[in-house]
């Protein structure tokens, strides 16, 4: 993306509803639910749970940080989301070993993770140099 487009998206982010990572978190979050919703009664209170809290973690920190103001603060709850995604992922892993999914779900809810997690990237770099160039400014102004 060159600095014309970015300036673009820029404009166009009026909340964290905008952003395309807190966007892709949602839907995951739909559809860890959905695969959750077959494993047996007794992973109620056990897995299925575990995958659900992490999965809504995920947009929920984006939101937050997104709401603290500060850069920094942003980037670090942006940090926290994706380690819940990592969660996911491992969780999932463990879902397919015990027989709740088939190979075929896992891999496709890891696919989605694995896209939210590269969109999440991008942001959490595309602040990183924000980041950065503010340091630098401030250097130069010293």
């Amino acid at each position: 993306m060159n600095q014309d487009e970015a300036a673009k998206q820029n404009r166009t982010i009026r909340s964290y509803r905008d952003l395309k990572a807190w966007q892709k978190a949602r839907s995951l979050v739909k559809r860890i639910y959905g695969a959750t919703g077959i494993f047996p009664k007794e992973e109620l209170y056990g897995l299925a749970r575990q995958l659900r809290r992490a999965a809504v973690s995920v947009p929920s920190n984006i939101a937050e940080g997104y709401g603290r103001g500060a850069l920094r603060d942003y980037v670090r709850f942006l940090e926290i989301a994706r380690g819940s995604l990592y969660e996911i992922d491992t969780q999932v892993v463990v879902a397919q070993d015990l027989g709740y999914l088939t190979a075929p779900q896992a891999a496709s809810l890891g696919g989605d993770v694995d896209e939210c997690s590269r969109v999440l990237q991008g942001l959490i770099s595309s602040l990183n140099r924000k980041k950065d160039q503010r340091k630098a400014r401030k250097s130069s102004e010293a």
